[in-house]
């Protein structure tokens, strides 16, 4: 039987990698909206004590591109919009209250944390200043995103604007087998019409040569029939 820590941990990667992924589906066409998985979030400046690494972040205003780490005030002092957090078995209440003050203090707009094995919600809006409780989440569309949070039986539903849900980590497995189906067979497709291609050239360039062998014969064949005064042009 497996430990209960890794099935917590199954969960929680196929939570976190569902909302990163999502975020980054959401907005792949626009340049300037960085989505982070676990990278370490540096909010002060020349503060290497005071930091985290959101299960994933969105940052509104900064380029995507990869980064060993989000240090903020070589980010124009943006700090991260909105949070994530994926709870674990065995986070404690200290733990993510520490983390809420963290996220408060830093500025952060909206925060979310979701525990898979109780299959709970919570989220905070930063109102006049504070991070606010949402109440109820159920239904709840981010301000900042345009998804709509449902829980359903078997975990929590992230709707897109246009209705479409984030994939689960199963659903993102067979989209991305279905991606690499589809680029082999345009790379046989495209290998064929090279095939195709090459016995055409291949083809045109036999055919070439029989011309010219055509056309050295009757020159040979012209130049024996003058050698007996005959002229080749009148046969």
């Amino acid at each position: 039987m497996s430990p209960p820590w890794s099935n917590s941990w199954v969960l929680h990667f196929r939570f976190e990698l569902a909302i990163k992924e999502g975020c980054e589906s959401l907005f792949k066409d626009d340049p300037n909206v960085f989505v982070a998985a676990d990278l370490l979030w540096y909010p002060v400046e020349g503060r290497i004590d005071i930091s985290q690494a959101p299960d994933t972040m969105v940052v509104f205003g900064r380029p995507k591109g990869d980064r060993p780490s989000y240090i903020q005030h070589r980010e124009d002092n943006i700090c991260p919009q909105v949070v994530f957090e994926i709870r674990s078995h065995n986070d404690s209440n200290t733990k993510m209250s520490k983390k809420l003050l963290f996220y408060q203090r830093h500025g952060v707009e909206e925060y979310y944390v979701y525990d898979p094995q109780r299959n709970e919600l919570e989220g905070w809006q930063r109102i006049e200043g504070d991070l606010e409780v949402i109440e109820p989440m159920e239904g709840w569309i981010s301000p900042r995103l345009g998804v709509r949070f449902e829980l359903g039986e078997d975990g929590l539903e992230i709707y897109k604007p246009n209705g479409e849900k984030f994939l689960s980590y199963g659903e993102l497995e067979a989209e991305r087998l279905l991606d690499r189906q589809r680029l082999e067979q345009e790379s046989q497709r495209a290998e064929q019409e090279f095939q195709r291609a090459e016995q055409a050239n291949q083809r045109a360039e036999q055919a070439n040569q029989r011309a010219e062998q055509a056309e050295q014969i009757a020159q040979r064949l012209a130049a024996k029939l003058r050698e007996l005064n005959i002229d080749p042009d009148s046969i």
